[in-house]
């Protein structure tokens, strides 16, 4: 007798981007295209080539993050992390309590652990007050005696968070492969269900690389837009004068919820997670295959997850980051999956407004793609002029927000490193 795999829903969402402090505002912003890249605020980055990113805007979003005992060891993204995830938690209307706690696992996409800007001045000014690094002063620094600023920068450290706020006790674990981080943490969560390991997951990722040491990097790569003197244009995707990526930060997290329990309870369902596919291109660190091979795998093993044919998707929400190669390459990946069916298929890269979460990214999006199936609403490509002839896609970009019934979604998360990320999401309706 053939056994159905356990079916997924979505029932609770919580965003902080750089366009909005939480879901609703995040939502409208899209919408509208309001972008979210201004001149960089965090640090001064006058020396540096890169000047703009798209930053998280004020601070309402703190009267979720919970306890100070909790903020108090959190980094900054540790911070939108723990009120994308409470603001899930209450948009789902179900938490872990002593008798579901060990029902619930935990599953987050990470971002790279720094040091943030202010511990690193104090560092420096501490450890080196001369101009060179002192052993005895490094070991007597106020950072180096700090167990909190310790326990801070650890890589699991928001998990950690997480996981001791909402006192969940069953599958946890953190992802961390650069731009595919979110997604993969939640396809990890819609496994965990599936296979009957978990009852209800908390699936998201979190990020910020805004610093000296992210923007220094990224610069040297080459890999962001240097538009400094137009901010609000300067992430493009598809665009054939595109030149670079626009860093952004934030956090994305959804409550998935095994079907039958959020039918039961007459849970509000804001799309079915359907299916999830990875693959790893081992081509090189910053540039995928020109022949969009490891997409094209990721993508074709999402629809076979979801029993799913390539016609059936409405919508794809591109990784879309608005560097030359990432684009076309993604494009091929998309002809090849799709075929004849590309030409209906629309398309559209929310980082035209909000910039790259990086590890938050794919979170970010796969909410995204659950609110442009509850809504029957597609975001715009923004900032989509001179289309490239080799990114020949369906794209999206009126200036209004098309109006469209999505039944099918699919996100796409590509990383560098070769990791590569696909999630399919389908109407509940439908189901």
């Amino acid at each position: 007798m053939a056994i159905h795999p356990r079916r997924v829903a979505i029932t609770g969402i919580g965003l902080v981007t750089p366009v909005g402090n939480n879901m609703s505002e995040t939502w409208q912003s899209l919408l509208q295209a309001r972008s979210g890249v201004a001149p960089i605020s965090l640090f001064d980055a006058s020396g540096f080539s890169v000047q703009i990113a798209a930053e998280v805007k004020g601070d309402n979003y703190l009267s979720q993050t919970g306890h100070k005992r909790l903020s108090k060891a959190a980094s900054r993204s540790h911070l939108f992390a723990l009120a994308a995830a409470e603001e899930a938690m209450q948009d789902s209307g179900i938490r872990p309590d002593i008798n579901s706690c060990s029902r619930w696992g935990c599953s987050v996409g990470t971002g790279m652990v720094s040091l943030n800007y202010k511990e690193l001045l104090a560092f420096q000014r501490e450890a080196a007050p001369k101009g060179e690094f002192e052993s005895e002063l490094i070991l007597d620094s106020s950072i180096a005696t700090d167990p909190i600023a310790f326990c801070r920068n650890q890589s699991a450290q928001g998990l950690s968070l997480l996981v001791k706020r909402y006192s969940i006790e069953g599958y946890t674990t953190s992802v961390h492969t650069a731009c595919a981080s979110g997604g993969q943490a939640v396809g990890t969560g819609l496994k965990l269900i599936r296979r009957g390991d978990c009852d209800y997951v908390l699936a998201g990722g979190f990020d910020s690389m805004i610093s000296p040491l992210g923007l220094a990097g990224f610069c040297l790569l080459d890999a962001l837009s240097l538009d400094n003197q137009n901010p609000l244009t300067a992430s493009r995707p598809f665009d054939a004068t595109r030149n670079g990526f626009v860093m952004g930060e934030g956090a994305g997290f959804l409550v998935l919820e095994e079907w039958e329990r959020a039918v039961k309870r007459g849970a509000q369902i804001y799309a079915e997670l359907a299916g999830e596919g990875n693959s790893l291109t081992s081509y090189r660190i910053t540039d995928p295959l020109p022949s969009g091979d490891g997409p094209i795998q990721a993508m074709q093993q999402a629809l076979r997850s979801a029993g799913l044919y390539p016609e059936q998707v409405d919508y794809l929400n591109a990784h879309g980051t608005s560097t030359p190669m990432n684009d076309r390459s993604e494009a091929a990946a998309a002809h090849a999956v799709f075929g004849n069916h590309i030409n209906d298929l629309k398309v559209s890269s929310t980082k035209s407004t909000m910039g790259h979460l990086i590890a938050a990214a794919g979170a970010v999006e796969a909410a995204i793609c659950a609110l442009t199936i509850y809504h029957d609403k597609v975001p715009i490509n923004a900032n989509l002029e001179r289309h490239d002839p080799e990114c020949n896609l369906n794209f999206v970009c009126l200036i209004k927000t098309k109006d469209l019934v999505v039944s099918v979604a699919m996100s796409n998360s590509l990383g560098f490193g070769g990791s590569n990320s696909c999630l399919v999401f389908r109407d509940p309706k439908d189901s």
